[in-house]
């Protein structure tokens, strides 16, 4: 079984960091985590720190200014591809992203080079958001599935487990998105890549304490990005697609060294 590092950015989120690290090792007790804090003014960074002193699965990387979500995680996968970890995992720090869900991603990557926690598949699901959030998520997906010709149906859900082997086929070095676009962008690289992706279904849960750090100028940036990458063509070539998608076992269009 490839060593499991489960990557959490966090930037204020002083009252989720003990709980969200609780309940990963609760389900999965083997993997390590990693802390990626951006400097956070409210004390997270010295939370997480004093949670490692007790913890030895637990490590905390800080970084010296909120530089957006993309460069927090490439900055987490050098970390944790220079440590040997097999498996690496996206996870939001505030709950959204319900760890009790992530023993079936990773049974998932048994047979699969990038899975991803999927909102928009049949038995996936969102709590407590507003009609115009769902719009939102489920718009800015097809939009860019649409014009990037990518096959999977939420490319913008951020609950994903990679392989080592597919971030270093993936050519993290060509990323250069560092905010909501991210997601995109990488899936855009693994599907390029010609990795086996497969969608899960998972249930998303609005986040009870602290701040959301979206806004709808966050979404439109990313739309404009995305809509100037489709016209310079950089999405998917149709002539990709002329042969069916990998899929998974549930019918959706779809390891390494250990420590």
């Amino acid at each position: 079984m490839p060593h499991t590092l489960v990557i959490i950015p966090t930037y204020n989120e002083s009252e989720n960091v003990e709980p969200i690290v609780s309940r990963v090792r609760a389900v999965v007790p083997d993997a390590d985590i990693l802390i990626v804090d951006d400097a956070s003014p409210d004390g997270t960074g010295r939370l997480a720190d004093a949670l490692a002193a007790r913890l030895p699965c637990l490590h905390v990387l800080h970084r010296p200014a909120k530089n957006g979500l993309g460069a927090a995680y490439l900055e987490a996968f050098t970390w944790g591809l220079s440590r040997g970890y097999g498996r690496l995992v996206q996870m939001d720090a505030d709950g959204s992203h319900l760890p009790e869900q992530l023993p079936a991603l990773l049974a998932a990557a048994d047979t699969a080079d990038v899975v991803m926690g999927s909102r928009w598949v049949p038995g996936g699901a969102v709590r407590n958001w507003p009609w115009h959030r769902i719009v939102l998520s489920r718009g800015g997906s097809a939009y860019s599935r649409i014009l990037l010709n990518l096959p999977q149906r939420d490319v913008t859900g951020g609950f994903r487990v990679f392989s080592a082997s597919a971030l270093e086929r993936m050519q993290l070095s060509h990323v250069d998105s560092l905010g909501y676009c991210f997601q995109i962008d990488m899936l855009l690289h693994a599907v390029r890549a010609r990795l086996r992706v497969v969608e899960v279904p998972i249930t998303f849960i609005e986040r009870t304490h602290g701040t959301s750090k979206m806004s709808g100028g966050i979404v439109l940036e990313a739309m404009a990005r995305v809509t100037r990458w489709g016209l310079t063509g950089r999405g998917i070539p149709r002539a990709r697609q002329t042969a069916p998608a990998p899929t998974s076992r549930l019918g959706w269009p779809a390891g390494r060294r250990r420590r």
